[in-house]
C-alpha cells in the first residue's frame, strides 16, 4: 500500500509580526499539498526559513542555520529547504550558489507560489514583484484556530524611504489590500474563535485600499463586527496619523488603548538625516492630540542610536523627547547599516560612544516601563487570556495595553475575555485577580 501520512513541515520565523502572519500562510498554502506543520526539524519532510532583513548580520544569522541543516540533508537527500521572506528578496540566487542544499527561495510578495515550487512546477528562485494579488491565490485561513488573538495583514511594503530601512527594497512600494477582503477575512476569523486582531503593515496607518476613506474608516467598519472584541494595529508613521484616526481611538470601544509609534530620534538634524520628514516637535503635538482624544493610551516606540553623524547634543535631545512623552515600552537599538540603503555608507558613530549612548537611554527607558506598570497596579482592566500558565490553575492573557498579566482563574479557558484587577508589577508582566466573569460570548 502507497503510505499516505501527511507530510511534515517546519518553519522558523524570524523578526517581525509580519513574518509570523506570512508564516501561517505559507503553513496554510503548504497544508493543501499533504504537510502538517511538525516542531521537530529533525522529523521534518519540508524546512522553511521565513527571515527578517531588518537587524544587522541578518544574512550571516541565515547562512549560519542553513550550515547547521547541512548533515539533515546529507542523510535525507529529498528533504526540501527553502528560504523565504526578505534574506530571500534580497539575496536571491545568491542563496542556492553559497548554500546548494537549498531547493527553493520566495520573497515575500510570490510565497502564493510555493506550492507549484515545492512541486518543481516553477522556478527555483521566485523573487518578483507579481502583478497578481498573492491574497487572491491563498487558500482560506485555518478552519479551526486554537487561539484568540490572530494577525491579519491589510498593507505591505513602504514608499517613505528613510536612509536606515531596507523594507523599500525588500517589501516593495506599498500596496493595500481592498476593504472588503479585510473584512470577510476578519469576520471569517471572528467564526473561528478569534476576538483579537492586529492589523499588520510596514506602514499600516497609510492603508489605502479601495472601498474605505482611509485607515480610521477601515477600524470603524471593523468596529461593526459582532464578537470582535479588541482591534490592535502595527507598525505605524507620524506623518500617517490622521484627524480620523485619531478620533477612531477616542470613538471606537474594540481599539484598543496602545500604540506603537516609532520616532527613531529626538533630534531634527539626525531626524531629517534619517529622512524621517517630521520634526521632534511636530511629533510632540502629535501626541498631544492623540492623548487629547484618548487620555490613557500607552504609548510604545522604536529608537536608533548612533546614527551616523549623531552628536552627543543630538543624543541629548533624544533623551530630553523620551522625557517629555513618557513611553510605557519601546525598541532601542544601536544603528547598523543594511546594504544599499542610503545610510549605509555614511561614517559610523566609534563603537564605545554608541554602546554608552544606547544604555543611557535604555536605563531610562527601563525606568519608564516600571513606572507605567507599577501605575497598573490596583486598576482593573479587561484580559483576554491566551493559554495555561505554568503553575496549576494559572491563566496567562494580555491586557488592554498589551501587557502580560497572570491570573489564578482555574475555571477560565482560552479565549475567555475577563475583568482583572492588578495586584502585582513585575519586571516584564503584571499579576492579578478576577475581578468578575468572562466577558462576551458564552463558549
Amino acid at each position: 500500500m502507497t503510505d499516505q501520512s501527511p507530510k511534515r513541515l517546519f518553519i522558523k520565523t524570524y523578526g517581525c509580526q509580519m513574518n509570523v502572519y506570512d508564516s501561517q500562510r505559507m503553513a496554510e498554502a503548504m497544508a493543501a499539498e499533504g504537510y502538517e506543520l511538525t516542531e521537530d526539524q529533525a522529523a521534518a519532510d519540508m524546512v522553511l526559513l521565513n527571515t527578517c532583513h531588518i537587524r544587522e548580520k541578518a544574512s550571516e544569522k541565515l547562512y549560519s542555520d542553513l550550515g547547521r541543516l547541512k548533515p539533515l540533508k546529507a542523510e535525507r537527500p529529498d528533504l526540501k529547504i527553502g528560504v523565504a521572506g526578505c534574506v530571500a528578496q534580497a539575496e536571491g540566487d545568491e542563496i542556492i550558489r553559497r548554500m546548494p542544499l537549498v531547493d527553493l527561495v520566495v520573497g515575500p510578495q510570490a510565497y502564493h507560489r510555493l506550492p507549484a515550487m515545492a512541486r518543481g512546477e516553477a522556478p527555483a528562485v521566485d523573487t518578483e514583484f507579481p502583478a497578481e494579488d498573492k491574497f487572491d491565490h491563498l487558500p482560506q485561513r485555518a478552519a479551526t484556530r486554537r487561539h484568540p488573538a490572530a494577525f491579519l495583514t491589510v498593507q505591505e511594503g513602504c514608499d517613505k524611504f528613510c536612509a536606515f530601512c531596507v523594507v523599500p527594497y525588500t517589501r516593495g512600494a506599498e500596496v493595500s489590500r481592498p476593504a472588503a477582503r479585510i473584512l470577510t477575512e476578519a469576520r471569517d476569523l471572528v467564526a473561528r474563535g478569534v476576538r483579537e486582531i492586529t492589523l499588520l503593515g510596514q506602514n499600516v496607518n497609510g492603508w489605502h485600499g479601495e472601498g474605505a476613506s482611509g485607515f480610521g474608516a477601515l477600524i470603524r467598519a471593523l468596529g461593526e463586527i459582532e464578537g470582535l472584541d479588541r482591534i490592535r494595529y502595527t507598525t505605524s508613521h507620524p506623518n500617517d496619523m490622521t484627524d480620523d484616526l485619531i478620533a477612531a481611538h477616542r470613538d471606537v470601544p474594540q481599539l484598543m488603548p496602545y500604540l506603537h509609534l516609532p520616532v527613531q530620534s529626538g533630534s531634527d538634524r539626525v531626524l531629517k538625516a534619517m529622512n524621517r520628514k517630521h520634526t521632534a516637535d511636530q511629533y510632540l503635538r502629535l501626541i498631544e492630540r492623540i492623548r487629547g482624544a484618548r487620555p490613557d493610551i500607552l504609548l510604545t516606540s522604536d529608537f536608533i542610536v548612533g546614527f551616523p553623524g549623531e552628536t552627543d547634543q543630538d543624543h541629548a535631545a533624544t533623551l530630553r523627547l523620551i522625557e517629555q512623552v513618557g513611553f510605557g515600552t519601546a525598541f532601542s537599538f544601536k544603528y547598523s547599516p543594511r546594504p544599499g540603503t542610503p545610510a549605509a555608507g555614511r561614517a559610523p558613530v566609534e563603537d564605545s560612544v554608541a554602546d554608552a549612548r544606547l544604555q543611557e537611554l535604555q536605563a531610562l527607558l527601563g525606568r519608564q516601563q516600571k513606572a507605567a506598570q507599577d501605575a497598573m497596579v490596583g486598576r482593573t482592566l479587561g484580559v483576554l487570556f491566551e493559554k495555561p500558565g505554568r503553575m496549576p490553575g494559572q491563566m496567562v492573557g494580555k491586557s488592554d495595553y498589551l501587557h502580560s498579566v497572570f491570573v489564578q482563574a482555574p475555571e477560565a479557558a482560552v479565549g475567555d475575555l475577563v475583568q482583572v484587577r492588578i495586584v502585582a508589577s513585575a519586571p516584564n508582566s503584571l499579576q492579578g485577580e478576577l475581578a468578575g466573569p468572562p466577558a462576551g460570548p458564552e463558549r
